[in-house]
């Protein structure tokens, strides 16, 4: 059998190829090429080389469109016993190639290729082509006369030129050399014999039959010479007169001979048309030469020899042509019922190369139908067969072949598949509600043959060690092990690994392998950018380039970004060139055996990052991660498909998509086993490479805290100032910056030095510039005062150490908008700036607890003279306070120009200690000063009062007493008393007038004065100090007491004598007037036994009408009545009980009467009223919740001292 067999093969000649001399392999290969581009040469081409001694016996020729057609052999072929039978099988034609710088003698040249010849006595005509002579040897060439043919050294057109006229002359001298045949032939006959027949000795019948079959076989050979010569209709006619005679001798194998040369000829006659006629006769005439090879087929000839490979032969060419037709889907049933019943007769094939040629021809005709399963079985079967032979040849091309089958059976290698469409394939997941694509249909049924891949597998590892070829076997080996591990032993496990080993031992250092091996690896995660190292985009046509880059939470980080975190393709990661990155990946050694993976590192394929390469050892079934990092070296994008490894001795690449892949597969149950999962390791969400750029060097700035990085401990208030040192680390110097505050209590940061940094810039690569911050400790919270007494010493479970409540500073900086020599850049390509995040790490302690803040008030009383006192007028027309003493202290007892008597007013703090230490308590109040407007340099710490410390030692407690100014509202009306919104909605439709608003505002106005100018300090030891917040605590205080204190009574009384006339009488001040200071009390003596005139003034202050009847007391010092009872010491004239007025709104009215003091002394003057008929304003004044409860009012008491003899 012959392999590549067609129905057209019958009209090729063909010619052997022989190298003449020594010709190295390229050049004989381009020698070879040149000759193989004319296989077809047109009779058209040939007519001015034929010449026709006689007349020709192609009658028929197509000189316009026939074409003669040749099968070059290269190296020649041995001769075949069915020559006689098969005119095309003979070599009609040799052409020689030589290299002539390799063999200068030409003589020696012509007498090789002469021996050449030797071997093929059919051939009838030889050349041979003389490549690159010298000009010695073109000389010499040129007087010789034969069949040496020099080309001469010129261009490859020209050469190509010339070959292509030297062929033409070949097929012109062969068309002349088959007409000399046939003509001798036709007239003298010939005998033609096969080894069908010959035989020992011949019968009588047998000599006959012979004679009478010489004809028909002569025309069938006239008709195969005349389909050589390209004369399709002269070859019919010779076959048909065959084909006659043979019938009638019963000469079955030559009937086929001839009907399958008929058949050629009917195809080349008919060739580029498309007739379904002309098929189906084609279908019909080759089952016909089947069945009469299948007849020809003699018992007795069956050891000796066989038609069987031509009836093999021609079921292929009809299988081939089948396939060839464009509804070779429709007949593919067709050609594998033929391939079928050719692989049967395979069996009974007496040559084994006969069983190899059609096993490889039925492997391609499966694989042209694109049955490749099919196709794989029959190659594994030439593999087998050449596996049978001791030669190392024979083991090569069995590893070739088996390679052919890998893509069939999915165990291809990386090398041979360069699209390497496999693993997104075993990786299509299912879509569309359920419906599973075909590729995983196809990888979930290649899941049930993983033994038979196994098998394909060891066959290759098998052919590669017997081929010597270390490569393949590595690759095989590594294919084996990595898909089939849970498939094999332990021990076919460490055999496998051996097998790497001594595979790799044969191996230069340093080969690559196309076919990772293990272990393992996938991507784990990208580590997320320090704080430090934060990137923010730039644009340079904003100044405020930060502005909006920190995150809106009170996070560092937030996973809650924009966009789909689905979608990869919007991840984008920023990576500096010259600094170090980092990428987590995962290992997995699923075998039994301990694994040494001599070196790891990113596989980076852009040329412009610097992987560090590391050292790892995985024990049998476990996984590791790992941390790979590297240095980006240049701008542009870098991609990390994988990582590349050094193990087993060779060095491959182990791709994260081929693992992904793998995984997606387990879990749809496609994939044998999970590696990842058999060694122990959590399922991994799968992590998807982002787009990595790389950008220019930027600064880098490090920050770290003077004297420690610890949490910063202060006391509640506490003010401490801590230093931030911020060194640039990087290689391009910071030109910009700028300090923001972000997180929780950013009010605990009183003060940043932003000049510092600013005046440090530009920053210079290893320069440090140190930042002063003012820190204050913010408060905790309220805490209840029993658990607050009730604290020992352990204060530290006050601490706060919870994260995310200390301030963060942000500090954005940058360095130059282009690099040094480059040109400057535009808005878009500027290099961006950075971030650091600088968490001010803050432990609050508890420190001094406030329990509680009272008002309290005290009353002095006035001395009844005869004169009142009277405000100090300065010249611009205001009034002044004048201070009674000297001191600072004295300004805060003034007159209550409501009351009549002397007033002092205290804030009492209780204060708690709960910690471990000692406090020292320093209270200061800001004393009001209306010259400080109009002089401007009065000196401010003169208007401050300082009170002696406090010390509260740890767990005691302490009242400290707060001295405040005096004042009151000059009115008292119902805006006080209007609540700003009513539950029931009784007054939902009343709006405050424009005065009861002026007059709550001028209420809350004074509270939040008075708090402003009250400051309480505390210190422990040399260096803690802070401030006690007490600011809420003053303003509860002032709220539950502002009705009984700060604002005025409904009723003011004041005592004064009468003695002199109305000289001495003086209306009480305006309130407008009621912040004035005595000028001097000059108490006025009252002489005993003598009557004494008294006035008591009566001043209502509210809006309206007021209807009383009040009564005057005087008690001794002992505080008994002196006017009443028997032992009564005072004797009066006038009303002192009783009495009964109406006083108009904002109007005073005055009663008289005398007194008659017996007893020298001390003497106190009271007054009180009952008010008749009260409205809502005096009940909700003083807290009256029954309409029929009388309403009280009492004045202040008033000393008058009494002087005399009893």
């Amino acid at each position: 059998m012959e392999p590549d067999v067609s129905i057209e093969t019958s009209s090729m000649i063909r010619v052997a190829v022989l190298p003449i001399g020594p010709v190295p392999h390229n050049h004989l290969r381009d020698y070879s090429a040149m000759l193989l581009r004319h296989r077809t040469i047109s009779l058209s081409n040939i007519s001015s080389f034929y010449k026709e001694h006689q007349k020709s016996p192609f009658s028929t020729q197509p000189w316009d469109s026939g074409s003669l057609r040749f099968k070059f052999m290269i190296g020649g072929s041995p001769p075949s016993p069915w020559e006689d039978f098969q005119s095309h099988r003979k070599i009609l034609a040799v052409i020689g190639l030589c290299h002539c710088p390799s063999s200068p003698d030409l003589d020696a040249v012509v007498h090789q290729f002469a021996a050449a010849c030797r071997g093929y006595p059919s051939a009838l005509v030889q050349r041979c082509f003389g490549f690159c002579p010298g000009d010695s040897q073109l000389e010499d060439g040129s007087k010789r006369e034969g069949n040496l043919i020099l080309f001469p050294p010129s261009d490859r057109q020209t050469q190509e030129f010339h070959m292509n006229t030297m062929v033409q002359d070949i097929a012109a001298s062969l068309l002349m050399e088959f007409e000399k045949w046939v003509l001798q032939a036709e007239s003298a006959g010939t005998i033609l014999k096969t080894p069908l027949d010959s035989q020992a000795s011949l019968s009588s019948e047998e000599v006959i039959k012979a004679k009478k079959r010489r004809l028909g076989r002569a025309q069938k050979t006239i008709g195969d010479y005349c389909l050589l010569a390209g004369s399709p209709v002269d070859a019919n006619a010779h076959y048909s007169t065959a084909l006659e005679l043979a019938r009638l001798t019963s000469d079955y194998f030559w009937y086929a001979g001839a009907l399958e040369g008929s058949v050629c000829a009917l195809l080349i006659d008919q060739m580029g048309q498309k007739d379904p006629i002309l098929e189906e006769e084609v279908k019909y005439r080759y089952q016909n030469v089947i069945s009469h090879y299948r007849k020809s087929f003699i018992q007795e000839n069956a050891q000796r020899v066989s038609p069987l490979s031509f009836e093999l032969e021609a079921t292929l060419k009809l299988a081939r042509f089948l396939c060839s037709l464009e509804l070779k889907r429709e007949l593919a049933k067709e050609v594998v019922d033929l391939l079928t019943a050719a692989a049967d007769g395979a069996k009974s094939l007496i040559d084994a190369s006969d069983r190899l040629i059609l096993y490889v021809e039925i492997a391609r005709l499966f694989g042209t139908l694109g049955y490749h399963r099919k196709a794989a079985f029959f190659s594994r079967q030439v593999a087998q067969l050449y596996l049978q032979q001791e030669n190392g040849l024979a083991a090569v091309s069995a590893m070739q072949v088996l390679a052919l089958t890998t893509k069939a059976y999915r165990v291809q290698s990386r090398a041979s598949d360069s699209k390497h469409s496999l693993p997104s394939e075993i990786g299509t997941s299912h879509a569309d509600g359920g419906k599973m694509h075909h590729h995983s249909v196809v990888s979930l049924f290649e899941s049930q043959w993983s033994t038979l891949q196994m098998v394909v597998l060891r066959e290759i590892l098998m052919s590669s060690v017997r081929a010597g070829d270390p490569l393949a076997a590595w690759s095989a080996a590594a294919r084996l092990l990595r898909c089939y591990y849970p498939l094999i032993t332990p021990a076919g496990q460490n055999g496998l690994a051996t097998a790497l080993i001594n595979s790799s031992e044969r191996l230069p250092s340093g080969t690559r392998c196309a076919d990772p091996a293990l272990p393992f690896i996938r991507l784990h995660s990208f580590p997320l950018q320090p704080s430090q190292m934060d990137i923010v985009k730039r644009n340079s046509e904003r100044e405020n380039w930060w502005a909006g880059s920190a995150p809106s939470g009170p996070f560092i980080y937030t996973p809650f970004s924009k966009g789909d975190p689905n979608d990869t393709s919007k991840q984008e990661l920023i990576w500096i060139v010259g600094e170090p990155v980092q990428v987590l990946v995962e290992l997995a050694n699923p075998c039994g055996f301990d694994l040494m993976v001599d070196s790891i590192y990113l596989s980076v394929h852009s040329g412009n990052f610097d992987a560090f390469p590391i050292r790892v050892n995985l024990p049998p079934n476990s996984s590791k991660v790992i941390t790979l990092s590297g240095i980006p070296t240049s701008v542009g994008h870098v991609t990390i498909p994988g990582c590349t490894v050094h193990c087993f001795g060779v060095i491959t690449e182990h791709l994260f998509k081929d693992v992904d892949n793998l995984l997606h597969g387990a879990a749809q149950g496609l994939v044998l086993s999970d590696p990842f999962r058999c060694c122990g390791s959590p399922k991994l969400k799968n992590v998807s490479v982002p787009h990595i750029s790389v950008v220019p060097p930027l600064p880098l700035i490090v920050s770290r805290v003077v004297g420690g990085d610890g949490a910063v401990i202060l006391y509640e208030g506490e003010i401490r100032d801590v230093w931030i040192s911020l060194a640039n680390a990087g290689t391009v110097p910071v030109e910009q910056a700028h300090i923001s505050l972000s997180g929780k209590n950013q009010d605990a940061v009183i003060s940043v030095a932003y000049e510092t940094l600013k005046s440090a810039l530009p920053l210079k690569p290893g320069a440090e510039v140190t930042l002063p911050i003012t820190l204050k400790a913010w408060q905790l919270g309220v805490v209840d005062p029993d658990n607050a007494a009730g604290k020992s010493a352990s204060g530290s479970a006050w601490r706060q150490s919870r994260d995310g409540v200390s301030p963060i500073l942000w500090i954005h900086y940058a360095g130059p908008l282009a690099n040094p020599g480059e040109p400057p850049a535009n808005g878009s390509t500027v290099p961006p700036g950075r971030r650091l995040v600088v968490p001010l790490h803050i432990c609050v302690l508890q420190g001094l607890s406030l329990v509680k803040a009272r008002l309290l008030a005290m009353e002095i009383p006035a001395h009844i003279g005869e004169n009142l006192p009277k405000p100090v007028r300065l010249d611009n027309g205001s009034t002044e306070e004048v201070t009674l003493s000297e001191s600072k202290a004295g300004g805060l007892v003034k007159i209550d120009p409501f009351r009549g008597s002397w007033g002092l007013r205290f804030l009492e703090l209780e204060l708690s200690n709960p910690t471990d230490v000692v406090f020292e308590i320093s209270v200061s109040v800001q004393l009001e000063n209306s010259s400080d407007v109009d002089n401007p340099s009065a000196d401010q710490d003169a208007a401050e009062l300082g009170y002696p410390k406090t010390r509260i030692d740890r767990d005691y407690s302490a009242r400290v007493l707060i001295p405040l100014e005096h004042f009151k509202l000059p009115v008292l009306d119902g805006s006080f008393f209007v609540k700003d919104s009513q539950g029931d909605g009784a007054s939902s439709g009343r709006s405050l007038s424009f005065s009861e608003m002026t007059s709550k505002a001028e209420l809350n106005a004074s509270i939040k004065n008075l708090i402003s100018r009250i400051k309480a300090r505390w210190q422990s030891g040399r260096n803690s100090s802070g401030e006690l917040s007490i600011k809420d605590a003053i303003q509860a205080a002032l709220q539950t007491s502002v009705m009984d204190i700060l604002l005025p009574d409904p009723l003011t009384f004041g005592f004064k004598l009468a003695k002199n006339g109305a000289e001495h009488a003086a209306k009480l001040d305006s309130p407008k007037e009621s912040n004035v200071q005595v000028l001097s009390t000059s108490q006025g003596s009252v002489l005993a036994h003598d009557m004494t005139p008294m006035e008591v003034l009566v001043r209502n202050n509210t809006m309206e009408m007021i209807k009383m009847r009040f009564s005057i007391r005087c008690r001794d010092v002992a505080g008994a009545n002196c006017v009443e009872g028997d032992k009564a010491t005072v004797l009066w004239a006038g009303v002192l009980s009783g009495v009964k007025m109406e006083i108009p709104p904002l109007e005073e009215v005055t009663h008289s009467f005398s007194l008659y003091f017996l007893v020298p002394g001390e003497y106190t003057l009271v007054a009180a009223a009952v008010i008749d008929h009260p409205n809502d304003l005096l009940r909700a004044r003083a807290r009256s919740e029954s309409p029929n409860e009388p309403i009280f009012c009492r004045g202040p008491p008033f000393h008058v001292s009494v002087i005399g003899t009893a």
